[in-house]
């Protein structure tokens, strides 16, 4: 949802906007997403810093939340949410720039407000991109390798890399249960990519575009 909302919303603004420096910002947010040690190194260090504070101390609910070694989920979501936004944006970005803004200036004549031009209109008509967007976005969340290492530091919520990690160090049979699952993720991905190519079509290596 977090990249849903902010994708289509930064879509907007690089397509259908008439601010001049409005596609300037995006690539340094690729760069900064390629950083990934450093931002996991961030959260990590953000976490701490909230766990120790003595309000979240003094509260279990608030500890749960905040420490990463008690449950890393809130930072798990906020480090994949981030790090895969752009998968959502350049879809989101592939589907406005196939659709006719012709249509929204159509609605608005025929008196429809903005949020409902979208609702109705718009967003209807890059549902493909969307669904695409939000299948690599899940995907690649799904198989992210350097948040899930350091972040999750309890078994009980272990990503799927973080499994294939420790799995790896096990004697014995770890080595090939690690194989498999990594085969399984391999899989997974590459039927995630293939439907999203059926979706998205000629504009998929847009995604991929450094």
């Amino acid at each position: 949802m977090f990249n849903m909302v902010f994708g289509i919303g930064i879509a907007f603004v690089v397509v259908r906007s008439s601010l001049k420096l409005r596609g300037a910002g995006w690539p340094g947010h690729d760069a900064a997403g390629g950083a990934r040690l450093v931002m996991a190194s961030g959260y990590l260090a953000f976490s701490s810093m909230l766990s120790n504070s003595e309000m979240v101390r003094n509260s279990p609910a608030l500890l749960n939340l905040f420490d990463v070694k008690t449950n890393p989920t809130l930072f798990l979501v906020m480090a994949y949410g981030i790090r895969r936004l752009p998968y959502m944006v350049r879809s989101a970005v592939a589907g406005l720039q196939q659709t006719s803004a012709r249509t929204r200036r159509a609605a608005a004549n025929m008196g429809a407000p903005p949020l409902v031009s979208l609702r109705r209109v718009t967003l209807p008509l890059i549902t493909a991109n969307l669904i695409a967007g939000a299948l690599l976005a899940f995907a690649f969340s799904m198989l992210e390798v350097s948040d899930s290492l350091m972040l999750a530091q309890r078994e009980d919520f272990y990503p799927i890399t973080k499994t294939i990690y420790e799995l790896f160090q096990l004697i014995g049979t770890g080595k090939y249960l690690a194989s498999a699952l990594g085969v399984w993720a391999m899989l997974f991905l590459a039927v995630t990519i293939a439907g999203s190519s059926l979706l998205l079509g000629k504009k998929m290596g847009a995604l991929f575009r450094v």
